[in-house]
């Protein structure tokens, strides 16, 4: 098997181990006395929902809405499925949004809720607060993903700006709650995961005000009037851990980026080539975590330390990308850029990196892939690595070069999958 054929098999590895298809099943809960309403949101919804009618039984009818992005969407039986915006919120989102609100606010305590949640929930959930508009919240989103500031901060905003998000959802229903979630966060937090609509929430409208002015956001006046206000009086604030409201309430990670992580070791040690796991919780800029990757993979070619090769070096986690130029990519394609820069040309050393959802920051593809003759073929294609990436223009890079991974829409999310190989 040539190095590349085994890239992208130990990826597809990766991203099978949280397939929803196969992992939801096993962790449905018992059917109530009374009725069932599932309600999802995420880039593996869709595909959530469908397992969960295939799998649920007949004589226990059940109805809901989920909202996924638009493209992975799947067509399902009781539970209406709608596309919206990611990762900045549109009004689909938003009316997604308050429909699971109200159709939660009826149950009754012989109900129950259902939820199915996985990484880009919090954009789709996008109902905004009163005296906050969809189009200031998308301002805000638009800010905040530019900025450099981590998922858990951006969703911190994202939680206290949303009538649903931050434990909300479950706060406003009578009945028993069981989530189903599948972790795109480091720490596995269900506070975290699409911002948490059945979690409580630790963080607070201070915690909004600091991330606001350490980022610099442009709010609007009266945004800033009502988070002033909440700060000042701690109303309106976000359901907390020992609320009552969580009484009858279970949060479960079904799947994790440590459990496609082993998956890929797993497919790596059955080929004869040594794994080494290097953390699933690897977080930074892109192109600074890419020179440590180097670093490590130099020290493996010429030392064989700690392994001698072959050996994957496989990791995971959301790297950040703080955008000062006006390329077109994501962190991965940034990741693969820097790493193949700090390589230059190193001799049998191949990478990948991809989202395991489908899709790498604002393009098409998942990801990308390098090899030790990465830098040896752009020059032939008379482009600028260096320049490239000082304009966040990985994308383009990377196409030039035919070495784009594109797979379409994974219908799951446990984040970033990166490995080096040195044979």
């Amino acid at each position: 098997m040539n190095p590349r054929e085994l890239l992208l098999d130990s990826f597809h590895a990766a991203v099978n181990a949280a397939d929803p298809l196969k992992i939801v099943p096993c962790h449905l809960p018992e059917p109530p006395r009374g009725n069932t309403l599932v309600v999802g949101a995420g880039k593996a919804a869709a595909a959530m929902a469908r397992a969960v009618e295939e799998n649920w039984p007949a004589d226990h009818p059940l109805e809901g809405i989920v909202v996924t992005p638009y493209g992975h969407g799947l067509a399902t039986n009781n539970i209406m499925v709608i596309e919206a915006s990611h990762p900045v919120p549109d009004t689909q989102g938003e009316m997604a949004a308050r429909a699971m609100l109200e159709s939660a606010r009826i149950l009754t305590p012989n109900d129950l809720l259902l939820g199915l949640f996985s990484g880009g929930g919090s954009s789709l959930l996008s109902a905004p607060i009163p005296g906050v508009t969809l189009d200031e919240l998308k301002s805000i989103t638009r800010q905040l993903l530019r900025c450099g500031a981590a998922i858990q901060e951006i969703n911190i905003v994202r939680k206290h700006l949303s009538v649903v998000l931050g434990g909300r959802l479950a706060a406003a229903s009578r009945a028993s709650v069981h989530s189903l979630i599948i972790s795109d966060v480091t720490d596995n937090d269900p506070s975290s995961i699409a911002s948490g609509p059945c979690a409580p929430d630790p963080s607070t409208w201070q915690d909004v005000l600091a991330l606001i002015e350490r980022y610099a956001i442009n709010i609007a006046p009266q945004t800033m009037g009502i988070l002033q206000k909440n700060v000042n009086t701690g109303s309106n604030e976000t359901p907390k851990l020992g609320d009552p409201v969580f009484r009858n309430v279970k949060n479960r990670i079904i799947a994790t980026a440590r459990q496609s992580l082993a998956a890929a070791a797993q497919f790596f040690r059955a080929q004869g080539i040594t794994p080494l796991i290097l953390g699933d919780t690897v977080t930074g800029e892109a192109k600074e975590i890419a020179k440590m990757h180097a670093a490590i993979a130099r020290e493996v070619r010429h030392y064989s330390n700690p392994f001698k090769p072959p050996v994957a070096l496989i990791s995971g986690g959301e790297t950040t990308v703080t955008v000062t130029g006006s390329g077109r990519g994501g962190r991965n394609a940034e990741f693969l850029l820097s790493l193949a820069i700090a390589l230059n040309g190193l001799e049998e050393v191949y990478a990948l990196a991809c989202d395991t959802d489908g899709i790498d920051g604002n393009g098409t593809n998942a990801g990308a892939v390098i090899t030790p003759d990465t830098l040896n073929r752009v020059e032939q294609a008379d482009v600028n690595p260096v320049r490239l990436l000082d304009d966040n223009d990985a994308w383009t890079f990377f196409d030039q070069l035919d070495d784009l991974i594109v797979t379409g829409p994974t219908r799951t999310n446990v984040n970033d999958y990166r490995v080096v190989l040195v044979l």
